[in-house]
């Protein structure tokens, strides 16, 4: 891009920020998932590995977590690693683990949001479960903004977690296998999701053009709304992010109904 639009645009961009800001409706989600895609693409496209990609990307989960503090936003849940992501080659995962690692512990050191990690930590490697469970434990006092990380997270894995945990429970009382099978519900699998006691998300937002759930808070996001947007992660912006919640407020949400 040429210099000179560049600079244009960091002239007029706060500007137009400032203004959707301004005309923002009142009826804003208070739960926001975030699918944060297209890193490895953004890297090829600027000429550099997919490490450096993944960087770049973690460098603009703050921003992001800030804008969401800026418009009131109450939870968001941020899918840093899906349960497929895992199998990808050592030579990739590894430099990615250590990433997500250094993201999470910066997070907590800024003490501005409560982190809960959302996943199947067991497949994870021993460190980087025990890393984001420090970060749990540093900010469980924290008074702010609920960020849900998601790492080794998919849908699926986490259905099938929240259905074992609930027949264990109840096996562990002596509960007759047919009476567990009879209190089987909506509501019983719900109490027993990563994500339990808190609300649904109202909106989720993929980035990278990308156009579908992957997995991605299957149960949860049963009435969200939906908001595609084309720049990949790395650069997707605080208008991008504004746009996809004025999006949102201008939507009539039926729930399904």
């Amino acid at each position: 891009m040429a210099d000179w639009k560049r600079g244009l645009r960091r002239v007029l961009y706060p500007a137009y920020e400032a203004r959707v800001l301004r005309r923002m409706p009142d009826n804003l989600p208070k739960h926001v998932g975030v699918m944060l895609d297209g890193n490895r693409r953004w890297a090829r496209a600027v000429g550099r590995d997919s490490a450096h990609g993944h960087r770049a990307g973690a460098a603009n989960i703050e921003p992001l977590l800030g804008w969401c503090d800026e418009v009131g936003i109450e939870v968001v849940t941020l899918w840093l690693l899906s349960t497929d992501n895992l199998n990808r080659s050592e030579a990739e995962l590894a430099p990615l683990l250590e990433i997500i690692e250094e993201a999470v512990a910066s997070l907590a050191d800024a003490r501005r949001w409560r982190l809960h990690p959302v996943g199947a930590l067991d497949l994870l490697p021993a460190s980087t479960a025990q890393r984001l469970k420090e970060a749990e434990d540093a900010t469980r006092d924290v008074d702010g903004l609920l960020v849900n990380i998601a790492v080794g997270y998919g849908g699926r894995q986490e259905i099938a977690d929240a259905v074992r945990s609930l027949i264990l429970e109840h096996a562990a009382r002596g509960t007759p296998v047919e009476e567990i099978a009879a209190g089987v519900s909506v509501e019983s699998i719900a109490e027993h999701l990563y994500t339990k006691g808190q609300p649904d998300p109202d909106l989720v937002i993929r980035t990278s053009g990308e156009q579908r759930l992957g997995g991605f808070l299957l149960w949860q996001s049963a009435t969200s709304e939906f908001y595609f947007c084309e720049a990949y992660w790395p650069d997707f912006r605080r208008v991008d992010f504004l746009r996809a919640i004025r999006a949102y407020a201008q939507r009539e949400r039926r729930h399904g109904a």
